[in-house]
This record gives C-alpha cells, structure tokens and sequence, in this order.
C-alpha cells in the first residue's frame, strides 16, 4: 500500500458541489437566520450587562460567562421555515437577506423574535414573487392576444373599402382642387358667390 494512496495525493480536484440551486438558497437563508439569533442574543446579553451595571453600579461582567448559543428554533418552525426558503428563487435570495437584515436592525428584536421576523420577510418576498409572476403572465397573455388581433386587423383593413378613393365626384374635391365644380343637376337650387 503506497502512502499516496493512502493520502488520496492523486486524486483530481474535486470540483464545486453540483448542488441544486434551491438548496444552496436554503442553506444561505438558514444560516443567515442563525446568525442573527446569534446577534440578537449576544445584544441582549449586552443589554442585560448595561442595565445590571446601571442597577448596581459595580461591573462584574468579566466574571460571567455566557454559553455560545442558547436560544433555537424548535425543529418543526426550522422545516416550516425551510419549506418557505424552497420557494425563493435563486436571484431573490440576495434582496431577502438584505430586506431581513434591515428589519433586524430596525427592531432590534430578541432572539425568539428573529424567526418570526424571517418568516415575515419570505412571506413578503414569496407574494412579491408571485405578483411578478403573474404580472408576466398576463404580459405573455397580452402580447399573444395583441398578435392575432393585429392580424386579423390588417386582415379586416384589407377588405375595407376606402371612402377617399372613389369615382363619385363630390363638390369637396373640386374645392380642394382649386377646379371650378361642375353644374349640379340636385334638387336643391345652387348658390354663387359672386365677386
């Protein structure tokens, strides 16, 4: 046994995860979420430090030592949650996360808060993506629609008959012509101008 196999030296480069986009979307939504509950719960520690100073008015918050992460989504908010980042498409996933940070920091919630927060803003994003959606549609639909109404207008313009051009001489056309009219035989007595 060499030990190049044994190290896996020879072994191309793997390449980059051939992973469906949706998933790579969830992935990033998620661990945007976790970070700010982390966030969240480091500023509420923070909080808590400034307000017990206050109360006090001695700091001991060196002497306290604070777990990593205590708050966390139970795991059916996590896969309702989940459920929700699977309808975000890939080029939204971007504008979501920033839309998310901004409410954050508008709020600045506690950490059980967050997801709530998050859920808000896929809802708002999935109907805005809806909306467009639908706005498309009706765009595609109009756009077929006015083609075959076009048609059958030059169709229909075709077949017209057109009232300038015709044989039937009227007094307009000799006034537009400048031309003198033609004695009328009608029934109504003709009337000149006369200079």
């Amino acid at each position: 046994m060499s030990l190049a196999s044994w190290f896996r030296w020879n072994e191309p480069p793997s390449r980059i995860s051939q992973r469906n986009p949706t998933e790579m979307v969830v992935e990033t939504l998620m661990m945007e979420l976790s970070w700010q509950i982390k966030q969240a719960e480091k500023q509420q520690r923070e909080r808590e430090n400034e307000y017990r100073k206050i109360k006090t008015g001695v700091d001991y918050g060196w002497l306290v030592s604070y777990p990593k992460h205590n708050y966390d989504i139970s795991q059916g908010e996590r896969l309702q949650l989940e459920d929700m980042c699977t309808k975000i498409h890939p080029s939204y996933c971007g504008p979501v996360i920033v839309r998310f940070r901004q409410v954050v920091a508008e709020y600045e919630p506690e950490a059980q808060e967050v997801s709530r927060l998050f859920r808000s803003v896929l809802q708002e994003a999935a109907e805005k993506i809806k909306e467009e959606e639908e706005a498309k549609k009706l765009a595609r639909q109009w756009n077929t629609k006015n083609r075959t109404s076009l048609s059958l207008a030059t169709f229909k313009s075709r077949s017209r008959i057109s009232p300038f051009i015709s044989d039937i001489k009227t007094i307009s056309e000799d006034v537009e012509r400048g031309t003198q009219p033609t004695r009328r035989v009608w029934s109504m007595p003709e009337f000149r101008n006369t200079k």
